[in-house]
């Protein structure tokens, strides 16, 4: 259930609506917009017609119930897109966000290399994989902390902000000191528990959708987060498994149109994952930003043939300047501009 206040109503007059909602033994969440303030009441099983009981309040505008299951990520519950503030950056506020760097840290002089070549060439922030899940258990798994590590130097180095993938509850700490984003792969977008655990901390999170979820079951996930109180959360449309064998997935440019009629939250497009082939993540970019998404997160590596993971997608450097230059155009279309690169540090 939303309960909307009226323009002039009080704070007394909030404060007398959450009282009653504690009081019956309802977790309440307050949204403050420009004009009015708008409670929503956090649980399930509300007796009947108890709506009426605060419509009769004053200062309540009116009370509605919410019917969609995910309650905190719909637009009924906030009309106004989140704007999420990452070390000055915002994603979310009209500007259009790249993130880019390798899909794993492979060392230092690697991802210093590829961290100031991304920069130069207009990102915003800087992507890295410290922890790899991987289909296959002899694959590359990622270097751990000391990834990390570079991956904090990098960001010291050009001023961009980290994004990276937490994998597991007990290493949220660890990664916290180093990231300004977790990242939440596709095979943990139902990982319950380490959505409750990053919805706990004030850090942002970027959640990928699974590979084979829905667009509801994708926004129930990120009501976990929510609902623990953490409100930096924005999605990323990664790609999803169908019956077409000659991408590695399909990238679902219409859940972008829909997720952003649902939810308020930021919505980030992954061209790379969502089509498996370097040839093709510029024009999906391209494709994403025209649907309305807040930025593309991008995999660059200087030299692709010798990846360590993931290489048939990564762009190089020059590839990856080719297509920046080419979104600026689609990114002005959209009455949006390319956010730039963040001052060195």
């Amino acid at each position: 259930m939303i309960i909307v206040m009226t323009k002039d109503a009080t704070q007394e007059d909030v404060k007398h609506v959450i009282d009653r909602l504690e009081e019956d033994g309802w977790k309440a969440e307050v949204s403050h917009g420009t004009e009015r303030a708008v409670i929503g009441v956090i649980g399930t099983g509300l007796p009947p017609e108890y709506e009426q009981h605060f419509e009769a309040m004053p200062g309540v505008e009116s009370a509605t119930r919410i019917s969609k299951p995910y309650k905190l990520a719909s637009r009924d519950w906030k009309p106004t897109d989140t704007v999420i503030d990452v070390n000055g950056i915002k994603v979310g506020g009209g500007d259009f966000v790249v993130m880019a760097g390798p899909c794993s840290v492979e060392g230092h002089d690697h991802l210093m290399t590829t961290a100031q070549a991304v920069a130069d060439h207009g990102a915003r922030m800087l992507r890295g994989g410290a922890y790899k899940p991987r289909t296959s258990p002899y694959s590359f798994q990622g270097m751990g902390e000391e990834g990390l590590q570079l991956l904090a130097e990098a960001r010291e180095r050009t001023g961009l902000p980290v994004i990276t993938e937490v994998m597991e509850p007990g290493d949220v700490d660890l990664v916290e000191k180093y990231t300004d984003i977790f990242q939440i792969g596709t095979r943990n977008m139902q990982n319950f528990p380490l959505l409750r655990r990053v919805g706990q901390s004030q850090k942002a999170v970027m959640l990928k959708r699974g590979m084979s979820a829905t667009i509801e079951e994708w926004l129930m996930a990120s009501e976990y987060i929510l609902s623990e109180g953490n409100k930096n959360v924005m999605l990323c449309e990664r790609g999803i498994r169908t019956f077409e064998t000659m991408l590695r997935n399909t990238l679902d440019l219409s859940a972008i149109a829909m997720a952003r009629r649902l939810t308020h939250l930021p919505i980030i497009a992954d061209p790379s994952h969502g089509t498996g082939k370097w040839y093709l993540v510029k024009p999906m970019a391209m494709a994403a930003a025209a649907m309305g998404a807040d930025g593309i997160i991008v995999e660059v590596h200087p030299d692709p043939d010798h990846a360590w993971s993931d290489g048939p997608q990564a762009l190089t450097p020059a590839n990856f300047g080719d297509m920046m230059r080419s979104l600026e155009a689609i990114v002005t279309a959209t009455g949006r501009k390319m956010a730039t690169v963040a001052a060195a540090v």
